[in-house]
C-alpha cells in the first residue's frame, strides 16, 4: 500500500565532504568512516563491537545461518579478497563448506549491506575478460577489524586493500547521494590488464585506479591506458601518493587526498568528448 509513497534512500559511512577539516586521511584509512569512529573515544573497540553485534543480532537472532562459527571463518577468510577478484570455491574450500552455502553467505553479507560484489565492465569488450566479480567490504576499518593479521601479513598488502576501500565507499556514496547514476563496475583482462573501478552511466564513462607510488612510471598507467585504448571516450583518472597534478598520455594524476574531496567534481563532469 506504500509503494506510491515509498523512496528508497541508503546513509553510507562519512565522506569527506561532510566531514570537512575535521577528516584525516591517516585516520580514514585506518578506522573507517563510520560515525561513532569519529565522534567517538575508542575506535577499535567500537569497530569490535560493531562487528560482533551483526555477527551476534544480525546473523544469529534473525536464523540467517544455523552454523555461526562457519560463518565467523567465512568472514575472515572473505576479508583476504578485499579489493580482489573473487572465487567462491577457493573461499568455499578454505572455510570447510559447499559452494553453494558459500554463495549464501555472500549473498548474507550483500542483504546486510556489509559487503558488495563488482561485476565486471564489458560492454563492447575488445579482449577477452575476466568474468568473476571483485569483493569489498563497505568501509576500510569494518575490513581492517575483520582482517586476521599476523607476522605473515604485510602492512603494504593490508594498506592497499584499504586504499582502494576509501576511494570504493566514497564513490557509491557520493553517486547515490547526488543521484549521478553511475554503475560501477572493475575491468580486467585475460592478458592482466586492470582498473579498480569503472563508472559507467548517461553521463558518461570514468576510469579510475590507485596507486600509492609518488612517482608512477609507465607500468602503473598501464591499466588506463589500455582501457583508454579501448574505450578512447572515457575519462581517466589516476588517484596516486605524489603531490602535484598532472597529465600524462591523457590520464589525470591527481593527489590522493586531493582527489577525495574533488570526487564530486569529478563525477559531475561529463566525459570528453
Amino acid at each position: 500500500l506504500l509503494a506510491g509513497r515509498a523512496l528508497t534512500k541508503f546513509l553510507h559511512p562519512f565522506t569527506c565532504e561532510e566531514l570537512d577539516q575535521d577528516f584525516s586521511f591517516q585516520k580514514a584509512l585506518t578506522y573507517g568512516m563510520l560515525p561513532e569512529v569519529w565522534d567517538g573515544d575508542d575506535a577499535n573497540n567500537y569497530l569490535k563491537s560493531y562487528v560482533t553485534t551483526y555477527l551476534k543480532e544480525e546473523v544469529q537472532q534473525e536464523g540467517l545461518t544455523r552454523n555461526l562459527g562457519n560463518f565467523s571463518r567465512f568472514l575472515e577468510v572473505a576479508s583476504l579478497s578485499q579489493a580482489s577478484l573473487l572465487n567462491v570455491s577457493n573461499i568455499a574450500r578454505e572455510v570447510g563448506v559447499d559452494n553453494k552455502t558459500a554463495e549464501n553467505y555472500f549473498t548474507i553479507l550483500e542483504d546486510l549491506l556489509l559487503a558488495v560484489r563488482l561485476p565486471i565492465f564489458s560492454k563492447h569488450a575488445k579482449r577477452e575478460m575476466y568474468q568473476r566479480s571483485k569483493f569489498l567490504f563497505f568501509d576500510v576499518g569494518v575490513y581492517r577489524t575483520i582482517r586476521p593479521k599476523g607476522p605473515l601479513d604485510t602492512a603494504e598488502l593490508i594498506d592497499g586493500a584499504a586504499l582502494e576501500t576509501l576511494l570504493f565507499q566514497q564513490i557509491r556514496a557520493l553517486n547515490e547521494y547526488y543521484d549521478f547514476g553511475y554503475n560501477l563496475y572493475h575491468w580486467k583482462t585475460r592478458s592482466q590488464e586492470e582498473v579498480d573501478f569503472v563508472l559507467y552511466g548517461e553521463k558518461g564513462l570514468i576510469a579510475i585506479e590507485v596507486n600509492r607510488t609518488a612517482s608512477p612510471r609507465k607500468k602503473e598507467l598501464k591499466g588506463l591506458r589500455e582501457f583508454l585504448s579501448d574505450y578512447p571516450i572515457a575519462k581517466a583518472i589516476l588517484l596516486y601518493g605524489g603531490n602535484k597534478r598532472q597529465y600524462i598520455d591523457n590520464i589525470e594524476l591527481i593527489p590522493f587526498e586531493e582527489g577525495l574531496f574533488s570526487l564530486k567534481n569529478l563525477l559531475e563532469e561529463t566525459t570528453k568528448n
